[in-house]
């Protein structure tokens, strides 16, 4: 089968497109068809040997994907032909992989294997983020930092299925009508003045601030966040980690929480199967993953390039097969 394989960290330019071995499943495992895999920043970072998981070299990333059951053992909860989603962490860049069943999930019918491929980590994180961390209630108002991304486009969807009212931070131009067609009630753009602009736009203080660029921004994000207002750290995509000037926590009586969804599910794997159910729901009810851009397996090292250098607006996903 063709595998797109790492043979050095070094980023993209690791990667080449490999005929390998079929995967052979064991007697506890199932054998997908892969149709589909998301792109996501932790595929970037295991191609650069920064990821905290770091398989031996040479392996296949892909961390997301959607496809079709091919061989399933008798008490699985699968079957042959059996439309799935696959928590794999890595092998997803390839035509097959195994995984074992607790791995598997329904791709919900209303969605075709592209939408299920980019429904994969950041709708996970986007709803662990807002509900299990920041426990965001109806009429709350929440403010999505580097929205135009993968993490922030499923923020967006997923605190207006919950019933928030949404302001975009975003620091790309010619994003605001995306972001206005996804739900955002309203869109700033992060140049001077923004900081007071969400502070006029939520009468004094966002509920809930979303966070996964850190950097430079974060000293102005927390000043926009209100009492008992809650600032959720997902990641660092900006590059750098801040440091928090404890004082404005104190006085306005905010809560500071990270939302590192990998790292929690690996702990408590039984959280996955509940939020699954949550976001399968919310898709029965119209919320639909946007797929932005879709690329061929061959074009893989381009696509995570694309990413790197914030050319992919929402998601992005490599199409296998038809």
């Amino acid at each position: 089968m063709k595998a797109q394989v790492l043979t050095a960290e070094t980023g993209p330019e690791g990667l080449a497109l490999t005929d390998v071995e079929n995967p052979v499943p064991g007697p506890d495992q199932v054998l997908v068809d892969i149709k589909s895999c998301g792109v996501c920043f932790p595929d970037l970072l295991m191609s650069q040997g920064l990821y905290q998981l770091r398989p031996p070299l040479p392996f296949t990333p892909g961390t997301e994907v959607a496809g079709v059951v091919a061989q399933a053992p008798e008490g699985s909860g699968v079957s042959v032909g059996d439309r799935v989603l696959v928590s794999s962490m890595v092998g997803g860049f390839a035509e097959q992989l195994v995984a074992s069943p607790e791995q598997l999930m329904p791709l919900p019918a209303e969605l075709t294997f592209d939408e299920g491929a980019a429904m994969g980590i950041n709708f996970q994180t986007a709803l662990f983020a807002l509900k299990t961390r920041a426990q965001t209630a109806p009429g709350e108002v929440v403010a999505v930092l580097g929205a135009a991304g993968g993490v922030g486009v499923a923020s967006i969807l997923v605190a207006k299925a919950m019933g928030a009212t949404v302001i975009a931070v975003v620091h790309r131009t010619g994003a605001e009508e995306m972001l206005k067609g996804l739900g955002a009630d309203e869109v700033v753009q992060l140049t001077d003045g923004w900081k007071d602009r969400v502070l006029e736009l939520s009468d004094g203080g966002v509920d809930v601030l979303i966070d996964p660029v850190g950097g430079d921004v974060f000293d102005e994000a927390l000043r926009t966040v209100g009492t008992d207002g809650r600032y959720v750290v997902i990641g660092f995509a900006a590059g750098g980690i801040p440091t928090v000037k404890l004082n404005r926590v104190l006085f306005r009586n905010i809560s500071i929480v990270g939302a590192a969804w990998g790292e929690y599910i690996r702990r408590n794997p039984e959280t996955l199967p509940l939020l699954h159910d949550e976001l399968t729901e919310m898709i029965a009810a119209g919320l639909r993953p946007p797929v932005s851009e879709i690329y061929s397996l061959a074009q893989l090292p381009t696509a995570l390039t694309d990413l790197a250098e914030g050319r992919v607006r929402g998601k992005a996903v490599i199409r296998i097969a038809d």
